[in-house]
């Protein structure tokens, strides 16, 4: 069972749970992120950090609930911090509510932490090893498995107090199931990895969501056992509050968070540390800053107050059992990735643009800390190069330009106050001007009448191929202006057509031109027929005379 999963539909690729990974056991692929199990140490922080809660903890309520109706007697074993998610609770009314959800009791875990503890005091006193480190936490114990394998001699071979625990309980109560309770996200895969001790695991968001399903209610009352310093346990430098150190030769170091973590095994892989006995912790605060606890229930100086005023001056009252039995063996874990050689690498680098080592920015947009590891993650099939802002910026940049440079047409961006943010080339030829440095920043008043400009900004009605004669220019353009309201941005394209207006012109003046000769034809025309219908009258009235005087005559005769 994969104990953090995706929801696919939440990411929105802002790279942030890679960010934060102090792994990068996080996979992007189809604008998606994956958590790559082989290589994840379960720290919870993608959990925490991630704005769109796409990062999900497998819950195992249902699971729980089949417990409780097998037969068997149910246990709870109550993770220490729990006074502290439950606002000052002590285990009574944590018991309470408990019984009344089904379990037959329920126990704190700092019974299990009072048997490790020992185990710890008795290592450190034998002298067994020169560097100790607790193996309390089962994220550090994964990163040392994974990553740092050449110091799981140096790592106590002890089990955890969730295990520890559990495992008593099944010595006193043989039939019994245990469920621990707790905030971590890790315990559920050291319970799945080690079986037969734990069947299962819920956080306490899944209990309070139980709880609240339920209409119970959790009173925040204590008991006063001073027979509890193992509840110091899940603040950082609560393991050693309860050991004797009696060890001089030793030094005790309490170390957490992943980044001071992953600095102190490298410290001890390179030889620098040693006769420590070091407690360490994945989480900021120990376990009281566990993932559940983190974005949930985050108030770091509360939580410790609450735990430390549970916590008493004297150990639980126990037996502890034998060294073989609280003895747990913890082996290498291999990982899948291979490291790629330096020609891919280099290769991959030159992909995204990173061809000198001043290419290289390492801003870490991306989730790694530098461009190298990032190309590696590429070889390794975790990134790609689409990952990169500043090489999609400078692409994107770059393909603006040039496909700003080839339009013929005008193109001019404005902020609110209509300064100039960007031109292209046709612009600077349209207002007959070199270097865009003559116009960036520059008010559009200096170049074009600003009212159209302004009416748009005002109203939000768009100009589309509006006809505009600049004078200054002896231009005719065609003038279209948008406003982005959701980039507070102007758009104008101004299509310059003094050509077409000068074709058409001449196309106006050729029939102009033509219209008159026509005319003049006609009317010329129409006086060489007015003209020869004159000379006609006159011919045919001398004509008509003629006969006239012709007819007399015969008659006369």
């Amino acid at each position: 069972m994969e104990c953090l999963t995706l929801n696919k539909s939440n990411c929105k690729n802002c790279y942030k749970c890679i960010r934060h990974c102090p792994v990068k056991s996080i996979r992007f692929s189809g604008n998606q992120a994956y958590i790559i199990h082989d290589d994840c140490i379960l720290c919870g922080h993608c959990f925490v950090v991630c704005p769109q809660d796409a990062k999900k903890i497998t819950d195992e309520t249902e699971k729980v609930r089949v417990l409780l109706h097998s037969g068997h007697p149910v246990i709870a074993s109550l993770a220490p911090s729990f006074t502290a998610n439950f606002d000052g609770a002590g285990i009574g009314p944590m018991r309470a509510a408990l019984k009344k959800l089904g379990f037959a009791d329920a126990e704190e875990t700092a019974i299990g932490a009072t048997m490790v503890k020992r185990e710890y005091d008795r290592m450190v006193n034998e002298g067994e090893k020169d560097v100790i480190i607790t193996s309390c936490c089962h994220s550090v114990n994964l990163l040392i498995q994974k990553y740092h394998p050449a110091l799981l001699p140096y790592l106590a071979d002890v089990l955890s107090p969730m295990q520890a625990h559990c495992q008593d309980i099944k010595k006193r109560f043989p039939e019994a199931r245990t469920v621990f309770i707790g905030p971590c996200i890790a315990k559920k895969d050291e319970a799945q990895m080690y079986p037969g001790l734990v069947d299962a695991v819920l956080t306490f968001d899944e209990l309070s969501a139980w709880l609240k399903e339920e209409g119970i209610s959790i009173e925040p009352e204590r008991d006063d056992d001073d027979c509890s310093r193992a509840r110091f346990f899940p603040t950082t430098g609560g393991i050693l509050k309860t050991m004797a150190m009696e060890n001089r030769d030793y030094t005790y170091i309490a170390i957490d968070g992943a980044e001071n973590c992953i600095s102190a095994l490298k410290d001890i892989e390179s030889g620098l540390v040693h006769h420590c006995f070091i407690e360490m912790s994945m989480c900021p605060g120990s376990c009281i800053g566990g993932p559940v606890m983190e974005k949930q229930h985050d108030s770091p100086v509360r939580n410790y107050a609450y735990v430390a005023g549970y916590a008493g001056s004297r150990d639980f009252e126990v037996p502890q059992p034998e060294k073989e039995r609280i003895r747990k063996n913890m082996d290498r874990i291999e990982r899948d990735a291979v490291m790629p050689s330096e020609y891919e690498i280099r290769e991959t680098l030159r992909s995204i643009g990173k061809t000198k080592p001043e290419d290289e920015l390492n801003c870490g947009t991306c989730g790694y800390n530098t461009c190298r590891e990032k190309a590696i993650a590429i070889c390794q099939g975790k990134a790609d190069g689409t990952m990169c802002l500043p090489y999609l910026r400078d692409k994107a940049e770059m393909l603006t330009s040039k496909l700003s440079d080839i339009v013929p047409t005008a193109l001019l961006l404005l902020n609110e106050e209509l300064e100039i943010q960007q031109l292209n080339r046709a612009a600077l030829d349209l207002f007959n001007l070199r270097y865009t440095s003559d116009l960036m920043g520059e008010h559009i008043v200096r170049v074009m009448n600003p009212n159209d400009f302004m009416n748009v900004l005002a109203g939000g009605k768009e100009i589309i191929s509006k006809p505009v004669y600049l004078a200054d220019y002896d231009r005719y353009v065609e003038e279209t202006i948008v406003y982005d309201r959701y980039i507070h941005m102007l758009l104008c394209i101004l299509r310059d057509v003094t050509e077409e207006r000068k074709q058409q012109e001449y196309r106006e003046s050729i029939n102009r031109k033509t219209v008159e000769t026509a005319d003049n034809v006609v009317a010329k025309q129409m006086r060489i027929v007015q003209e020869i219908a004159s000379l006609l009258g006159e011919t045919a009235a001398e004509t008509k005379i003629a006969l006239t005087r012709l007819k007399e005559s015969i008659t006369d005769e």
